[in-house]
């Protein structure tokens, strides 16, 4: 996968292009500089015995990448297949990490939570 330039730039200087990929609960891949990764997996790592099957899911399926040189990063064969990728990915930034999305599932989560109206957690929301 290639990650776009205004990613790429961002990534190279934050964190010299060494990254984290896991699994999300939502169909898509979560992607961490390696330095937000680490304090998020001591986090992940210190839940309760009651977390233990979430600690798994996330921990469990992380796989430590590197941006190349013409900024791709290889995503492994179960990676892919638990988001689901096939041809066209759509990269989302969210902050402290991005999100990898399959084009056609991204545009019918979108859809869905259109349909389903906006929460009151952000209808008061200004933009």
């Amino acid at each position: 996968m290639t990650v776009p330039s205004r990613h790429r730039d961002a990534l190279n200087e934050q964190c010299q292009g060494n990254l984290t990929l896991t699994r999300s609960p939502e169909g898509c891949l979560l992607l961490y500089p390696r330095p937000v990764w680490e304090v998020l997996r001591a986090q992940l790592a210190a839940l309760p015995m009651a977390a233990r099957a979430w600690t798994r899911f996330f921990l469990g399926s992380a796989c430590d990448v590197e941006m190349d040189g013409t900024g791709r990063i290889l995503v492994s064969p179960e990676l892919r297949k638990a988001a689901s990728l096939d041809k066209e990915v759509m990269l989302l930034g969210m902050g402290d990490h991005l999100e990898v999305w399959d084009a056609a599932t991204l545009a019918a989560q979108e859809q869905a939570a259109i349909e389903a109206g906006m929460p009151d957690a952000i209808a008061n929301f200004k933009f």
